[in-house]
This record gives C-alpha cells, structure tokens and sequence, in this order.
C-alpha cells in the first residue's frame, strides 16, 4: 500500500521509500526527515482541492506532503498497525 491510499486517522507502518531515479533526492530527504522502515505513520488530514496537500504524522512529527511525494512511501498494515 502507498501513503496516498491510505485512509485518515488509519495508522500504519513505513516498509520503504522508493527512489525513482538513482540517487533519488526527494526519496532519499524523506529518509532523513524520518521516514524509514519500521517508523508508526498516520494521515491526519488532506487539503480542500484534490486532497492536496496531505498532513502526515511519523512518530511525533506532522509533516505536508505533495502527493506525488506521499506515493513513494510504502507501507504494511499488517501486525496490528491498522
């Protein structure tokens, strides 16, 4: 599952940040700010026009991301995570 696809106030767990290009920039500042395998994530909110953008929280951090930024992060739900 994908950040995007996950439903409000529905937590789940980071499996991995994609690269999308070798070296990734986007993908690799995600991973400093937090976003890594393992860490509690939930989507607290989304904006008013195409849901964008959306307000995540990692741990006790809320972070805005763009969509396109979110549909790099993949989760699992499994584990009672959901």
């Amino acid at each position: 599952m994908r950040l995007t696809e996950l439903p409000r106030r529905h937590r789940a767990v980071v499996e991995t940040v994609e690269d999308r290009v070798p070296n990734d920039p986007v993908a690799r500042r995600l991973r400093e700010l937090g976003f890594v395998a393992g860490e509690d994530i939930e989507v607290v909110a989304a904006g008013p026009l195409g849901a964008e953008p959306l307000l995540v929280q990692v741990g006790f951090t809320r972070f805005a991301l763009r969509r396109v930024e979110a549909a790099r992060v993949c989760l699992r739900t499994d584990g009672g995570a959901a």
